[in-house]
């Protein structure tokens, strides 16, 4: 399929939203909505495409200084044939950002879970880019009953390597240098770096059009804050500090898809196919020439593998028994010595 077009942005303004390009009737997209929530008396922001009846359940989840935007060149071409959810998580978006918040890995799969029995969804297909397949992952660990497969794009959370501006983000002097950043007219910032990160070459355009989004979304303060508080649950100076590789036996039994851009420069590809290899059963699709964002460089191939991988796929529900004989058979044979008291 040919790519997406894109309309030329106004100089200070980062494209952070593509649109779609004109389709035929045929392949007409489906309606994109947006809609909020209170959970906990926190607002929660989500785009919604496709109807209840219309496919299994489908939630994307962004990464670190991103939002549901990041899914909109895709969200209509899985409308068509899912159920689709993408929600601003905690901290992002047009969600809250809660000074006090809890940004770990455990708290957004927890708001997730809250988010779906909100909504009356019993079950539903995981897909999650960059830290967001971090998310996706612990959120498949702690509610396997409510996962039936996982997606992970460009994933966070399966090796410590990732790109130095993420991990300078977790020394002391980050929290300063974004806040200058801030006093500095953040928009026309955005869009200066958008186009001096264009004279690099190599750097794929959805790559850049993300970076400028992500330095635009810090001129609120509580996403400044929600992402240093993110970034450093997760990051540390050496690299990624949670580490999911370790348990990802426990997902044997669940359908896995990995996606990976061949050129990503934020976390390596190696990750992917590590992972691919510990999971027997997973399906890997390299985007070749592709960076850290798959579906944004190329939103109708990533809408057609997750739909192929959804109708060739059985929905599998984990439960506590499942997850207990794993452990059980992964853990190592204890001894036993007999000490006088």
């Amino acid at each position: 399929m040919s790519q997406p077009s894109r309309r030329r942005p106004a100089p200070d303004v980062p494209p952070c939203a593509p649109r779609l390009r004109r389709r035929t009737r045929s392949t007409a997209p489906a309606p994109v909505t947006r809609r909020e929530i209170v959970l906990h008396d926190q607002r929660v922001t989500y785009l919604e495409a496709g109807r209840r009846s219309g496919g299994p359940t489908v939630v994307l989840l962004h990464g670190l200084a991103s939002s549901s935007a990041t899914w909109m060149p895709v969200l209509p071409l899985l409308g068509r044939h899912a159920h689709v959810v993408a929600p601003d998580l905690l901290g992002h978006g047009e969600s809250a950002k809660p000074r006090t918040g809890d940004y770990s890995l455990g708290a957004y799969a927890a708001g997730l879970r809250d988010l779906l029995l909100a909504l009356r969804l019993d079950r539903a297909t995981v897909v999650g880019h960059s830290f967001g397949g971090g998310v996706a992952m612990q959120f498949a660990y702690q509610f396997p009953e409510l996962t039936e497969r996982l997606v992970l794009d460009a994933s966070g959370g399966l090796g410590p390597d990732v790109s130095l501006a993420l991990r300078a983000a977790t020394l002391p002097g980050a929290a300063a240098v974004l806040k200058v950043a801030h006093t500095l007219t953040p928009r026309r910032v955005a869009g200066l770096a958008h186009r001096a990160a264009r004279l690099v070459p190599g750097v794929p355009r959805a790559d850049l059009d993300e970076l400028a989004c992500a330095l635009a979304s810090f001129a609120d303060d509580g996403a400044r804050e929600a992402f240093l508080h993110t970034v450093r649950s997760a990051l540390n100076w050496s690299g990624q500090r949670l580490d999911g590789t370790g348990r990802l036996y426990l997902l044997a039994d669940l359908p896995v898809l990995l996606v990976a851009g061949s050129d990503d420069a934020v976390i390596p590809l190696a990750h992917s196919i590590a992972a691919h290899d510990r999971l027997p059963r997973s399906r890997l699709e390299v985007f070749e020439r592709t960076g850290h964002f798959p579906h944004s460089a190329h939103p109708a191939r990533f809408a057609e593998v997750l739909l192929d991988f959804l109708h060739t796929t059985s929905p599998v529900l984990g439960d506590t028994d499942s997850f207990r004989r794993r452990l059980v058979a992964a853990r190592p044979r204890a001894t036993t010595a007999v000490v006088p008291v």
